[in-house]
């Protein structure tokens, strides 16, 4: 009995193993003796291209060649080592050595060399020698968006930016030639081959739209010249549907010759600083302070001040122990009788510190969440930055009363434009995204870009209202150096001292400035950070000019007719 039960645990054991063997494992096998009896040449996938919303490429790829080498079929190393060296400008020494060592079943002897060298090679009919098309990723307009797109690594993967972020969507699947070889790696004259098709990567059209990239480029180009900043940055939004325009940062550097030998210079570059660091917004967050204050006032709250309360002209306000001053001494009347639209066109803090203890730190937290500070938009980019924003249950008066006005609270530029964007647009905050639609190769769409609304943040009546006092800003406030005869512009500048170790950082500054038209019904908003400008630092002098820039060249370049 027992031999019996032995012999049928064998029995199945075998038929088990067959199963697994030729069912199972088919696949794997398959492939594994293809791999020891085959030449593959590698059918590099073509890499999808990046454009704007318009088609305009701005990441492409142009044909390259890869040569390889498989040192147990090469039959006169010396020779061989010797011309490849001479053909592609490489040290033959180090390939000789490499080839004679026969470590590797393949060497790489080149990558991405123009077809004419492959044309030579030909020629030589070089044993143990091959050839296979590549791609090399060419970006069009050099510098344009370096910090958005991003570049890839000499294998063709994305290594920042969009090119990272959508790199399974770019990159396509490589296929292959096999040809019957011996056992060194020799075909055979009479072997067969298999073709195994590359498949191109989707192409990914971006919300960028080219002609106002390239006007905000250039003002940020100019910009960097005149003041010496560290930085300038230029973030163009559709306050509509939160969809990227255009991004500008300087300096930039040249995609297509990225400093790779240089990585914390690369590193810095290539980091999007709107979206991954933050700095002290100052009184560009003051609409955020009136947003919330004018729509309390609107839903009956007793404690929020009404557009018609007029300020104490007082330059000071004392909480808890400390004192917090207006940037103007108030001399000869000024400030006095301040409405809340006055207090925005003076960029007065007194009056906002009045309004952020009004609400108090619950009600004003609320607010700022529905605004998505302290949090990431979701933008679909790598790296976005939360903020800092203090827990509730730690913030005293004093802290949110500098919160009023923009201290003792740290944003990302894209945290702040798509706050100010809610703010004028009705209310409505959307995610913000770069991913126009999705296409193959051959034109198919595959997936389309869609604006979701996360929330609602004031009412449209409370955004009518700010809109109508930012506009006023912009045509008799602080912003005057942003406004443009017969368009209606709406806006607020900034100007924010800087920290370091904890201590006011002297003589250094973040200009800034946030603005949008036409007021009435918001089509474009624009950000200007300019980070330490030297010599005059204040937002209404150095970035409301530079919006001004901008704004005028989106007119110019969209035909938009003026109201008048």
């Amino acid at each position: 009995m027992s031999v019996l039960l032995a012999i049928t645990f064998l029995f199945c054991f075998l038929i088990g193993r067959f199963f697994y063997l030729q069912v199972v494992c088919t696949e794997k096998l398959y492939y594994l003796a293809l791999d020891q009896w085959t030449r593959e040449i590698p059918l590099i996938a073509r890499r999808g291209n990046i454009t704007d919303r318009s088609g305009v490429v701005l990441a492409g790829s142009r044909l390259s060649y890869s040569v390889f080498a498989r040192p147990r079929a090469v039959v006169d190393i010396e020779s061989t080592a010797e011309t490849l060296s001479s053909l592609f400008s490489i040290d033959g020494e180090s390939l000789e050595n490499k080839l004679k060592q026969g470590k590797s079943s393949e060497i790489t002897v080149v990558k991405k060399t123009a077809k004419e060298n492959v044309e030579k090679l030909s020629a030589y009919d070089l044993s143990g020698v091959y050839y296979a098309e590549d791609n090399t990723r060419v970006y069009p307009y050099g510098d344009l968006l370096s910090r958005v797109i991003g570049f890839t690594s000499s294998d063709n993967t994305g290594t920042t930016g969009i090119e990272k972020y959508y790199d399974d969507l770019l990159s396509g699947k490589n296929g292959e030639i096999l040809f019957d070889t011996d056992l060194v790696g020799v075909e055979i004259e009479e072997g067969s081959v298999k073709y195994l098709s590359a498949e191109s990567g989707y192409h990914v059209a971006l919300t960028i739209d080219v002609e106002i990239q390239l006007v905000a480029e250039q003002v940020m180009k100019k910009a960097y010249a005149e003041h010496n900043p560290r930085s300038a940055a230029c973030l163009v939004l559709d306050p509509q549907t939160f969809e990227v325009l255009a991004l500008a940062e300087a300096p930039s550097f040249d995609l297509n010759d990225p400093p790779r030998d240089q990585i914390s210079l690369l590193n810095s570059l290539s980091r999007n600083s709107l979206f991954c660091d933050v700095y002290e917004p100052g009184s560009t967050f003051k609409v955020v302070t009136a947003a919330s204050d004018i729509e309390e006032w609107l839903k009956g709250n007793p404690k929020a001040l009404s557009t018609s309360h007029v300020f104490s002209s007082a330059v000071t306000r004392s909480v808890d122990g400390t004192t917090i001053k207006c940037w103007s001494t108030h001399a000869n009347g000024k400030h006095a009788n301040q409405t809340i639209a006055e207090a925005l066109n003076n960029s007065c803090n007194p009056c906002f510190v009045d309004m952020a203890l009004a609400l108090g730190k619950d009600t004003f937290y609320e607010y700022l969440k529905a605004f998505h500070f302290g949090s990431v938009t979701g933008i679909d980019f790598s790296g976005e930055a939360h903020g800092l924003l203090m827990p509730c249950s730690a913030v005293r008066d004093c802290d949110l009363a500098r919160i009023g006005f923009g201290q003792t609270i740290a944003v990302t530029g894209l945290q702040l434009a798509c706050a100010v964007a809610s703010a004028v647009n009705g209310g409505y905050y959307y995610t913000p995204r770069l991913l126009s639609s999705v296409t193959d190769e051959y034109g198919n769409l595959v997936k389309k870009g869609e604006s979701v609304l996360l929330n609602r943040t004031i009412s449209e009546k409370a955004s009518a209202l700010l809109s109508s006092m930012l506009e006023g800003v912009v045509r008799d406030g602080s912003g005057k150096k942003a406004y443009i005869e017969g368009y209606q512009i709406g806006g607020k500048t900034g100007t924010a001292q800087k920290y370091e170790n904890g201590r006011i950082a002297a003589g250094k500054y973040v200009s800034s400035f946030v603005g949008f038209f036409p007021s009435d019904d918001p089509q474009y908003l624009c950000l200007i950070v300019v980070d330490e400008p030297q010599g005059t630092y204040y937002g209404s002098a150095v970035a409301a000019p530079l919006a001004k820039e901008v704004f005028q060249g989106i007119i110019d370049a969209k035909n938009i007719k003026s109201f008048v």
